[in-house]
């Protein structure tokens, strides 16, 4: 049995869309980070996304656990054209493409980006990859939303639509465990 304990980076304080624009965490509520490591299991391994905020993240919680390299597979979903931008400002310019992309998420792409299926191809190759390597050890996998959420789509075996409604906050864990089935525990819980 492989157990996978996501946890998300801590806040970037961004107001527009951040997939792989590399911005760093605040990482400076130190009893929460204090609090989140002492959750994770003691023997569990490391890996995150490359990104800044989700490496350094991983680093504030590793805590003497084996450190595996950055994987950006790991990364957040690649919004294009749309990296920074907040939601109204994509809305006067492309307001069906957004919509779309929330409303059916799956084949729509931001310009420049990448569509759901295509992040959720991506993770999930990454999370297999650490499977194999990995059989039956704990993981702590330190990514970001879209990541997170494509995990748990993937876990539950449900639509992209009803995965969106999850809520996976800043230094939260959810718990998907793999053993020869998905099952899932806790989703956003906050230590």
């Amino acid at each position: 049995m492989t157990r996978f304990w996501w946890v998300r980076h801590g806040p970037t304080h961004a107001k527009g869309m951040v997939g792989w624009t590399d911005l760093p965490a605040d990482l400076s509520d130190t009893a929460q980070i204090a609090r989140l490591a002492a959750f994770l299991p003691d023997d569990a391994i490391v890996i995150s996304s490359d990104l800044a905020r989700a490496a350094a993240t991983a680093d504030a919680i590793a805590d003497g656990r084996p450190r595996l390299a950055h994987d950006p597979d790991l990364r957040e979903i690649h919004f294009g054209a749309w990296e920074m931008k907040h939601h109204t400002e994509i809305e006067a310019h492309d307001p069906h493409r957004i919509r779309a992309y929330w409303d059916q998420p799956g084949d729509v792409r931001a310009p420049g980006g990448e569509t759901w299926n295509e992040a959720l191809t991506r993770v999930s190759a990454a999370v297999d990859r650490l499977i194999a390597a990995h059989r039956g050890a704990d993981i702590i996998a330190v990514a970001h939303f879209g990541a997170i959420v494509t995990q748990i789509q993937r876990a539950l075996d449900i639509e992209a639509y009803d995965a969106f409604s999850h809520r996976i906050d800043n230094l939260s864990v959810t718990q998907i465990t793999f053993d020869g089935a998905w099952h899932v525990g806790p989703i956003n819980h906050i230590p």
